[in-house]
């Protein structure tokens, strides 16, 4: 293993998710409570249907099983961050974005290694790796809430360096996960080329039925419009920072994060255009939405 991998990818996602536990105050948890129907909606599409779907779609598209377990990975992750910025971009409400991915990011640390075990138990892509065991899943808490409770801690107690720190760590947010992505990239090149024609098809399938499904069943279901947007991002974006560094650092596979590194690269552009096509447009329907002093501004990308 390299310096970027063993170092260098959980120190980038740790500064990620330090950005988002900067954007976050125990209220976007407690939020939650008062809107439950559109965080039930999204958190069983995002917990329940997405990877159900992804199941589906791996045996459809045949990939092999190392890839097959990096797909259902990436299904698993949470919402990124970026999606909060999406949901800016296109009026979504942005409140309720950032809730669940708050939500998101807790139960995450439980519900991806089930599925992820559960994936590896049944595609069965390493002969001496029963799975990710207890103390994996342990560095899976580790990396993904800790530098959010420490970023929550900083803005309680230090709001105004919370403040100042906010757009530095969002602009260094968004340079870090290009960086991981393109190095995540280089890292398997040869095994990239082998296998982008399917890796790039079956990612923008995933993408696309993502973000529809975060859209058209909060819609189906009488959940306000720009609430539907945010479920849509958050569902539709997935945290292939997070499938990444699982993937390299604690199961020690490079081969396991080339879909999320793939996905990474398309779901900008994909989730752009979905964006201009249910993007809430003024003196349309609002209804349902939450609201937040500072909602005009989104979390750190």
């Amino acid at each position: 293993m390299s310096a970027l991998t063993t170092i260098g990818l959980p120190v980038a996602l740790g500064i990620i998710m330090f950005g988002l536990g900067l954007s976050l105050t125990l209220g976007d948890f407690a939020r939650v409570l008062k809107q439950p129907k559109a965080v039930i909606i999204a958190l069983l599409c995002q917990l329940i249907l997405l990877p159900a779907i992804c199941f589906g779609l791996v045996i459809a598209f045949q990939l092999p099983p190392v890839l097959a377990v990096g797909m259902m990975m990436l299904a698993a992750s949470p919402g990124g961050t970026t999606a909060n910025l999406y949901s800016h971009l296109f009026r979504g409400d942005i409140a309720l974005n950032i809730s669940l991915t708050a939500v998101n990011s807790v139960i995450a640390v439980i519900t991806l290694p089930l599925i992820t075990n559960f994936a590896i138990w049944y595609f069965e892509p390493f002969d001496d790796q029963l799975g990710m065991q207890w103390s994996k899943a342990a560095e899976v808490f580790a990396i993904v809430l800790l530098p959010v409770a420490l970023g929550m801690v900083v803005r309680r107690f230090w709001p105004k360096f919370a403040a100042a720190m906010d757009k530095p760590v969002r602009i260094a947010s968004v340079i870090i996960l290009v960086v991981v992505i393109a190095g995540a990239v280089a890292s398997n090149w040869a095994l990239l080329v082998e296998n982008f024609a399917r890796l790039s098809i079956i990612t923008i399938v995933f993408c696309l039925i993502s973000l529809a499904v975060g859209y058209v069943v909060p819609r189906w279901l009488k959940v306000g419009k720009r609430q539907a947007i945010a479920s849509s991002f958050e569902i539709g974006i997935h945290n292939a920072t997070l499938a990444i560094v699982i993937a390299q650092t604690v199961l020690g596979s490079v081969e396991l994060s080339l879909p999320a590194a793939v996905y990474g690269v398309l779901m900008f552009f994909i989730a752009f255009g979905f964006g201009f096509l249910i993007r809430e447009r003024k003196g349309t329907d609002a209804g349902g939405d939450a609201t937040r002093e500072d909602e005009a501004e989104p979390a750190s990308a």
